[in-house]
């Protein structure tokens, strides 16, 4: 009956097999190895991953899902926020809607510095969910374009390239952790930074020295310890390039000059976001992480048997029905979970690794090594303190500390395993399945056979143990069933596959099978995908929580039209209501952010999740809502999920609200109004800040127009402020300060006073903020513990505080005090 099938509809299925029968020369990695890729054949590998890609990133909106909890928490509220600051004309340097002002600028989750996100932002300022995860699923295109150049220079088949982007794509963590969008970014930069590189090496190019360092800064922008890993391997990858080359010296002095481009083009647009980071961490709650902190944080050895079998411990269960390595079933403890221990990349992929790659020794082929070197690398980095050598890694490699989780590695993890998988691919299109005779001639052929079966059984074992913990032993052999099954069709295919004339129908069924296996598994997966309408607070919200926040938002309106500017705490509405503040316009004392300015986390206690009210601590300085530092803040409004009745046990009541709106999971309570959000003191009680901020212990203020002032900053004022003499009699000044407008980086204060006085801002004191008196600079201080001031003399002023990181004055600061940083700890 097929011969009655027209000849047109069998061309694009031909095409396809022909760019399978492709074979570039085995063996070879130099860039003339590349003829057997002709343009043709480029375009065909690249239009099957784009419609590879393509057809993954539409399972997402087909489904109605998103992808979930930081990419929607976090990343989201950042985008929409960026998009609302540039559709005003501002660039959102600074946020006051998050932990009551934070600074942008210096978080590398702002997406501030991630170029593509910023035009997206501007194109589509209120950009909904399901575009925003498909342009951040976009970024994986660009590692997919790198991995085409690394295999089509080494010559290494097409069919490779397609496979290996299928598992840098759907594989491992890059599926897993696919909400961890600061990540995906320096992720989906690395393999194209990789090509340019090597390719620059290779040609000696000026110009794409110059174009690998823009994309290398690009990753590295994102901050992240994915990005620092990757950076490692940059460098180490030059490192390989200079001691394979037959004369390492000469190789090293030919190029001198395009490693210093290099070096020059990444110095120069990483040189500001970094410092500028190093300050903030430098004032931040987590300078450093300490090494038990960092090592709880290790990918669990027994993890890597999902690499095999992917849903082995309940990983993809819709029921949360997880059994595997975690909190709860190890002994010695870790805070990983089971999107961060997931490693799947595919049984056909898996088997290959094992039989033709370990076992047939394939992956120890010189034109593979520098990836095998990258994989042992990026697994033993993983595997943390499970290992002897992390320790060293935290000791003295510079920047590990700065990180909290090695098992991050697993991001590079899952390329080396795309590479190697790709690789097999290529070596089988060449040589077919290994031979026995090959695989005897190797010395180390007993061993890595020994070691290929003894990974396969480790995986079924450690499954069987915690299966048989949970009850769960049928669930997981019937996983090890399908992945036996699946692996079994897979080698009859590779085995027919050893004729040449079967081969390319063998590679193409092989690619089939990963494609297919990788989608049903990874892609909008319980480790990735959630209901769209659980993050209803960006679209539409549930009736209860609709009227309540048009309730606030009549209030607030009510409150700004008298002058005053009123703060909110968003605290146990779930999800995305941790950041909506930043969409909502609403000036939240409460966020979501691991990263937050200290002194403000010591004083406020806020913590970096506000979803789980018993998370919320109350420090002495802000042991419950009426005390001075919350009258301070200006904390009018406090929503909670529940009643305050129902709150736990260590919240705190609140006997001076007033219950404004209340049902379902939104409970709206208002404070009698607070201290101003500016006011003029003209008594000043020194205080050491940072002696008060560890005890603890904030001095109660007797008279409206007292503030405290740190005492580094009393020698160098204009006047005494009742400093001097104690007995002094002060009259309060009759004169007004009134905030005429109030932007994000910016706050301009009409002051009329009969006297010199201290102008107190109640907003967040940071470095970078600046303030100007009728036009002229004046020093800014730090008064009331948290926030800023400036000194103004008697008459009618305008006073302007503005936020410019930029400038060569907070630049210039920021290296004098990470250069003092460095002096004292080699001192130390």
């Amino acid at each position: 009956m097929f011969r009655f099938v027209k000849p047109l509809q069998a061309r694009p299925a031909r095409r396809v097999l022909r760019l399978f029968a492709s074979t570039p020369s085995a063996g070879s990695s130099s860039p003339s190895a590349t003829a057997g890729w002709t343009r043709e054949t480029t375009t065909r590998t690249l239009l099957i991953i784009f419609a590879f890609w393509l057809v993954t990133a539409l399972v997402w909106p087909v489904t109605g899902a998103v992808v979930p909890w930081d990419s929607k928490n976090h990343f989201y509220p950042m985008l929409r926020y960026l998009g609302a600051s540039l559709e005003a004309g501002e660039w959102p340097l600074w946020n006051p809607y998050h932990f009551s002002g934070y600074p942008s600028v210096a978080d590398p989750q702002s997406l501030l510095f991630t170029p593509s996100m910023v035009l997206f932002g501007w194109l589509l300022p209120r950009a909904s969910m399901q575009l925003f995860d498909i342009a951040v699923y976009a970024h994986f295109l660009l590692g997919a374009v790198g991995i085409v150049g690394l295999f089509k220079r080494r010559g290494w088949h097409p069919a490779g390239a397609i496979v290996t982007v299928m598992i840098y794509i759907l594989g491992g963590s890059a599926s897993a952790r696919l909400q961890h969008t600061g990540m995906i970014f320096s992720y989906g930069y690395f393999p194209l930074a990789l090509f340019l590189l090597e390719s620059s090496l290779a040609r000696r190019s000026y110009v794409r020295a110059i174009a690998f360092g823009i994309v290398a800064s690009l990753m590295a922008l994102g901050r992240d310890q994915v990005a620092y890993l990757f950076c490692l391997a940059l460098i180490g990858s030059v490192g390989y390039q200079v001691f394979a080359a037959s004369a390492p010296l000469t190789y090293l002095r030919s190029r001198i000059g395009l490693l210093a481009v290099m070096a020059v083009t990444g110095a120069a647009l990483l040189a500001i976001p970094a410092l500028l980071t190093i300050q903030f961490l430098s004032d931040s709650n987590r300078p450093m992480i300490d090494f038990a902190t960092a090592g709880m944080g290790s990918l669990p050895p027994q993890s890597l048997a999902t690499a095999i079998f992917g849903n082995i411990f309940g990983s993809l269960n819709l029921t949360y029905d997880y059994w595997g390595p975690g909190p709860h079933t190890l002994p010695e403890g870790t805070w990983t979970d089971r999107a961060i221990d997931y490693l799947f990349i595919g049984t056909v992929p898996a088997m290959l690794i094992l039989w033709h790659g370990i076992g047939g020794g394939r992956l120890l082929a010189r034109e593979f090594r520098f990836f095998l070197y990258v994989g042992i690398g990026a697994l033993i980095y993983a595997l943390g303190y499970y290992t002897p050598v992390f320790e060293l890694f935290y000791r003295y490699i510079p920047g590990v500390d700065l990180y909290r989780r090695p098992a991050d590695a697993t991001f590079m993890l899952n390329f080396a395993f795309a590479m190697a998988a790709g690789y097999l691919v290529h070596r089988f299109m060449a040589e077919g399945a290994p031979k026995r005779a090959d695989v005897e001639r190797h010395p180390a052929s007993p061993l890595l056979v020994v070691l290929a079966v003894g990974l396969t059984a480790a995986a079924i074992i450690n499954a069987s143990r915690f299966a048989i913990a949970a009850g769960k032993l049928p669930e997981a052999m019937t996983q090890i069933g399908l992945g036996a099954l699946v692996a079994l069709i897979a080698a009859a295919v590779i085995i027919a596959g050893r004729k040449p004339a079967l081969r390319l129908y063998a590679c193409a069924a092989l690619v089939a099978i990963t494609g297919g296996d990788l989608i049903l598994r990874n892609a909008a997966s319980a480790l990735n995908a959630e209901p769209r309408d659980r993050y209803a607070v960006f679209e539409q919200l549930p009736a209860d929580q609709l009227r309540g926040l048009q309730v606030l938002t009549r209030e607030l309106a009510a409150r700004h039209a008298e002058g005053a500017r009123p703060r909110v705490e968003i605290l146990g509405l779930q999800g995305a209501w941790q950041n909506a503040s930043m969409v909502l316009g609403l000036e939240d004392t409460l966020g979501y952010n691991p990263l937050r300015i200290a002194d403000y986390e010591r004083a406020v206690g806020p913590g970096e999740n506000a979803a789980d009210a018993s998370l919320r601590q109350f420090p002495i300085t802000f042991r419950n809502y009426r005390s001075r530092l919350a009258s301070l803040l200006g904390l009018e409004y406090i929503v909670l999920d529940r009643p305050v009745e129902k709150m736990p046990s260590q919240f705190p009541h609140l006997p001076q609200a007033r219950l404004i709106y209340g049902a379902g999971t939104m409970w709206i309570y208002k404070m009698p109004p607070r201290t101003p959000r500016a006011y003029l003191a003209t008594r000043l009680v020194p205080v050491e800040s940072e002696r008060v901020l560890k005890e603890q212990g904030l001095p109660d203020l007797e008279h409206s127009d007292e503030a405290l002032i740190d005492v580094a900053d009393v020698k160098d004022l204009d006047n005494r402020y009742g400093l001097g003499d104690s007995t002094e009699t002060l009259e309060p000044p009759s004169g007004k300060a009134i905030i005429i407008r109030y932007r994000r980086n910016s706050v301009r204060i009409r002051v009329v006073a009969d006297k010199p006085a201290m102008l107190v801002l109640h907003d967040i004191y940071y470095p970078g903020w600046q303030v100007t008196v009728d036009g002229e600079e004046k020093p800014i201080r730090r008064a009331n513990l948290l926030f800023r001031a400036v000194e103004v003399p008697a008459g009618r002023h305008m006073v302007e505080f503005s936020y410019q990181p930029l400038s060569l004055h907070n630049l210039a600061t920021a290296a004098a005090d990470l250069l003092d940083d460095k002096e004292t700890a080699a001192v130390k």
